[in-house]
């Protein structure tokens, strides 16, 4: 591991918030997202590795179309990696000529064929995961047009994971808010400094709501080694502090569900 000089702060700060809530007999859920997972990769190696290490459970947002028979067979017997739907075949339909953002089910598709391939991918993630599989949907670029996210549940799905702090109440959601890359210009680290600055921002939010789960977001296909660095040495501060729980995705849906009156998701046996 390097020695970045600004690592100290961001160590002290991250534990300064999380003492906040362990001397007050609380511990803020955290949850672990990444995106794009279709194959093996060294870089997926290197996930899984952190997940193991730190016992935490890494969600991997699976391209449905482009997902192979060698993934499902290298996460099989794997304890910390679940499967998420990531759209189903992350591809673009807006119109970026007029300025609009990128989105696979933006508002420029039907929803009526969405949801029929939606129900595709879905289908297609059941059939390589099995109960490895948890029914949310992660939209490509993380945005969905309502339309089509309210009609999820004819697709099989049960909830929705974007990246914002904003929980919609009409839709089950577990989102994500701290994502370490910088994506303009060039792909990096954003640094230990701005890494800071996001947990304060999120962990003085749940000063007043200790149970609304933090969602980290990774991409291990564009991470460089300092981002790796940084899943490392974050996961481990988390895990060590009584202040903060690490969690599964399937837990925090059936939280979510439960707190709307719904039933949890039923999943066969033997399933984690």
């Amino acid at each position: 591991m390097g020695d970045d000089p600004d690592f100290p702060a961001y160590r002290d700060s991250l534990n300064r918030h999380l003492d906040w809530f362990a001397e007050r007999g609380l511990a803020v859920p955290v949850w672990w997202r990444d995106d794009d997972a279709v194959e093996p990769t060294p870089a997926l190696e290197r996930l899984l590795r952190i997940a193991n290490t730190c016992e935490i459970e890494v969600a991997l947002a699976v391209i449905p179309a482009n997902a192979t028979e060698a993934l499902a067979g290298r996460l099989a017997g794997e304890r910390f990696a679940s499967v998420l739907q990531h759209g189903y075949e992350h591809r673009n339909f807006q119109d970026k000529s007029r300025g609009e953002k990128a989105a696979e089910f933006g508002r420029r598709r039907d929803p009526d064929e969405a949801i029929a391939l939606i129900r595709r991918g879905r289908q297609r993630l059941d059939e390589l995961f099995g109960a490895r599989f948890v029914p949310i949907m992660v939209p490509p670029w993380n945005r969905i047009a309502p339309r089509i996210s309210a009609r999820l549940g004819e697709a099989g799905l049960h909830g929705l994971s974007t990246f914002t702090q904003f929980h919609p109440r009409a839709l089950v959601q577990v989102q994500t808010h701290v994502d370490m890359i910088k994506w303009k210009k060039e792909r990096r680290f954003i640094g230990w400094r701005s890494a800071s600055l996001r947990f304060d921002y999120h962990l003085a939010r749940r000063r007043t709501n200790a149970s609304e789960p933090l969602g980290i977001l990774s991409h291990h296909l564009a991470q460089t080694d300092a981002c790796f660095e940084f899943l490392e040495r974050t996961f481990a501060l988390l895990r060590a502090h009584p202040g903060a729980r690490l969690t599964r995705i399937s837990d925090l849906l059936d939280e979510e569900r439960a707190a709307r009156g719904l039933a949890a998701v039923s999943r066969p046996a033997g399933a984690t």
